[in-house]
């Protein structure tokens, strides 16, 4: 089999750059009127849309690291795609950055607002939830996630030129690291910017609710992202029915664990009936937001379960194509639902909605398109690509 090494240069043509550079403009136009008309809902715009591009850039991150750990071969010819989202995460914490310094009044014990909580639970989060702690822990993240992925990202660019297996090894150790630190560094990350919203409500494994939609949401944007790549050429003749029959599987199957762990909240909270927990979904299975709520299970489980259950459908790029994309509007969804409803009263998507979105795709599609054009498409110094080149042949 002939490996395409040629870089992304071609990825997107000048009509395309120009076009995604006009939504972003126009986007951007949409945004600015936002904040002066509708400026609760903009900046929750603002928050939701960077927090999507930073866990798409963390869950590359992670499936590269992964990777690595488990010593997987059958990954190796696409792995250049999830090590470009990971470019994602400085970037879009920039966005984070600014609605921490420009709107913190999105979060309401900014002002000094907790809700009702006892005394001795009071006392904690006004300690954890102070402000200047607040930013300096958000920044802290970012700069491990940063250096995690700048480390794995060097260490496997350096391999196309000298084929060493040392950069393996050494990348199986950071992955290794990297792994740890985003289980304890992500779940404050969550705990900090999305159930703080409101700060009342708790939940025990929301950080885990919150990994369950990043890596879903991250292997459908890999999907999309390896099927336009054979179609543009770089990966034509490299991406084969196995690879993304295997991409199907997972996503299959983190659908079902991100609806397991949806599941296992929303019970445990109903069973236990404890006033400070159900109030969460109260507010979010009545009037307006009852919509979201049923449509979150369908994109995020119901229709990747039924299109997914054969095994010709894995194989399949449209069904494949179709499904990602419902995953990841899904995703949105899902992130309105956590983020909008202790922000707005009510909500029906409107213009708001889709100038952000909008003008967010782009940016990410210009953003990982330009961290790819760097390096060639598949790793071509790594020891492990012939077998994921004849990957069950």
């Amino acid at each position: 089999m002939t490996v395409n090494v040629m870089h992304s240069q071609r990825l997107l043509s000048s009509r395309v750059v120009r076009s995604l550079r006009s939504i972003a403009l126009v986007s951007a136009i949409v945004v600015v009127a936002g904040i002066a008309f509708s400026p609760e809902r903009m900046w929750a715009n603002w928050l939701l849309v960077s927090y999507y591009a930073v866990t798409l850039g963390l869950g590359g991150l992670c499936l590269v690291a992964i990777h690595y750990v488990t010593g997987s071969t059958w990954s190796v010819a696409i792995r250049r795609i999830p090590e470009g989202l990971s470019a994602l995460v400085p970037v879009a914490a920039v966005g984070l950055g600014v609605v921490f310094l420009v709107r913190p009044e999105l979060y309401t014990w900014t002002m000094g607002d907790f809700g009702s909580l006892p005394e001795s639970a009071l006392a904690f989060k006004r300690w954890w939830l102070d402000w200047s702690f607040f930013l300096i822990r958000a920044v802290g993240y970012i700069l491990l996630w940063t250096l995690f992925a700048w480390a794995i990202r060097k260490q496997s660019h350096q391999q196309d030129t000298n084929r060493e297996v040392r950069h393996t090894i050494m990348n199986r150790r950071l992955s290794a690291i990297f792994l740890v630190v985003l289980a304890f560094s992500f779940s404050l990350a969550a705990f900090d910017w999305v159930m703080s919203l409101e700060p009342a409500w708790f939940s025990t494994i929301f950080a885990l609710y919150n990994f369950s939609g990043l890596f879903l949401s991250t292997l459908a944007c890999v999907i999309l992202l390896v099927i336009w790549l054979e179609g543009a050429g770089p990966l034509a003749g490299v991406l084969t029915d196995e690879h993304l029959h295997d991409l199907g599987k997972l996503l299959f199957a983190f659908s079902t664990f991100w609806a397991y762990i949806w599941f296992s909240q929303y019970m445990l909270i109903w069973y236990s009936n404890i006033t400070e927990e159900t109030v969460y979904f109260i507010s979010r299975m009545h009037g307006p937001w009852l919509g979201f709520f049923v449509l979150n299970l369908v994109l995020n489980w119901l229709v990747p379960f039924a299109l997914l259950l054969r095994r010709d459908m894995k194989r399949h790029r449209r069904v494949m194509v179709l499904v990602a994309v419902v995953v990841l509007l899904g995703r949105w969804v899902d992130l309105s639902l956590m983020i909008f409803p202790p922000v707005l009263g009510e909500m029906l998507p409107s213009i708001w909605e889709v100038g952000a979105v909008a003008g967010a795709a782009s940016l990410v599609i210009l953003w990982v398109a330009r961290a790819l054009v760097r390096v060639p498409i598949v790793p071509v110094g790594d020891p492990q690509l012939p077998d994921s080149l004849h990957y069950h042949q």
